[in-house]
């Protein structure tokens, strides 16, 4: 009995410990971060280009096929000791190893393994890129719950300002003091503060319900934000905004996730481009097989049949593409359009990272 009320008393404290929780800044970006869907979702896009690079690499390698099979003839059919047609009924059995590799391809093959290689650079970049925007997303919205939480604290403090004035100026009004005149225009004066009260009470709401949807938090349970803060001195920077920018792009995601989009287009191009040439490949392979009749007559063994029955072959191919139906054509003028659409995608990035980073500079010395 005693532990049972141990186990109630620890599950109560618990329990008012989790809805008494206070959330820290810190505390809110990091369970944005792990709950995010984008997250989860580029996690994802990471794994299917981790799969593309491997694919390149097998690509590159020598493909091995190796084959069985069983067949029983009844009727009419081919001896295959005499290669005559024969009435008897037979079993044959086949064994063959087949193995092909890509000489030459244009160096589509190995250009094809570099920008897949790429991609996985640019999609840790575009990972790094979206933990910083649900951070920054999350950062913003914790600071405008914490500012609204402010500004009903001093519409509380205004409307208890007034409706003290207002009790002062009744009983004034009682004494002959103070005119009716008085006493209304305070009384609008309270209203006014009950309305402001009010506003900023609803706004504060609202704030905490965008804090939930960029922490992806339930939205019908209760988040309290800490307002403790660190007071950190500002200031001035002494650094320039084109300073910072070169800085910037070295390490910023946001600017290496273009780059690296960039280099994926080119090598994109490239590839198309290597599809143009002539494609040598070699294969070379092995078989045997193993036949008997089956109306009871002498055969020779299976080792036996096994062993001298076995061939071998070696060969050489080489395609050349003299007309697809515009489709390599095609293929290397559209990666041409994109490779253009990548670099001033890159440049549209890297001018918008000057540009936010001209504005913070000027706000932060403002």
């Amino acid at each position: 009995m005693k532990a049972t009320y141990f186990i109630l008393f620890f599950l109560t404290v618990s329990l008012l410990h989790a809805q008494e929780k206070t959330w820290t800044l810190e505390e809110c970006i990091r369970y944005a971060v792990e709950n995010s869907p984008l997250r989860n979702k580029q996690e994802a896009q990471n794994e299917i280009y981790k799969q593309n690079y491997r694919e390149a690499i097998g690509q590159l390698l020598p493909s091995v096929q190796v084959s069985t099979s069983i067949n029983v003839n009844f009727g009419r059919g081919l001896d295959a000791e005499t290669n005559t047609y024969t009435d008897i009924n037979s079993f044959r059995n086949d064994y063959s190893a087949y193995s092909y590799v890509t000489l030459f391809d244009g160096l589509a093959g190995i250009t094809r393994l570099k920008m897949n290689k790429m991609s996985q650079l640019m999609g840790k970049h575009q990972l790094q890129q979206v933990k910083d925007e649900i951070a920054f997303s999350t950062m913003e919205a914790f600071f405008n719950t914490l500012y609204y939480q402010e500004l009903v604290i001093l519409a509380g403090e205004q409307l208890k300002e007034s409706q003290d004035n207002l009790k002062q100026v009744v009983r004034m009004e009682e004494l002959g003091m103070k005119g009716l005149p008085d006493v209304a225009e305070l009384r609008a004066k309270e209203a006014a503060d009950q309305y402001i009260l009010t506003q900023q009470e609803n706004m504060l709401q609202i704030s905490i319900i965008q804090l939930k949807e960029k922490m992806f938090f339930p939205i019908d349970e209760e988040l309290k934000v800490s307002a403790f803060m660190n007071e950190e001195p500002i200031v001035k920077s002494q650094e320039t905004s084109r300073n910072i920018y070169e800085q910037s792009v070295t390490f910023l995601p946001k600017a290496l996730a273009a780059n690296s989009g960039l280099k994926v287009q080119e090598l994109s191009y490239k590839v198309a481009k290597g599809n143009l040439f002539p494609v040598l490949s070699m294969e070379g392979g092995w078989s045997t097989n193993f036949s008997r009749f089956m109306d009871g007559s002498q055969y020779i063994g299976f080792s036996e049949q096994f062993k001298n029955k076995r061939g071998y072959y070696v060969g050489f191919t080489l395609s050349v593409p003299i007309f697809s139906g515009f489709s390599k054509i095609a293929g290397v003028k559209r990666s041409k359009q994109q490779l253009i659409i990548a670099q001033n995608e890159k440049d549209e990035t890297l001018r918008g990272i000057y540009s936010e980073i001209e504005q913070a500079v000027t706000d932060m010395n403002g």
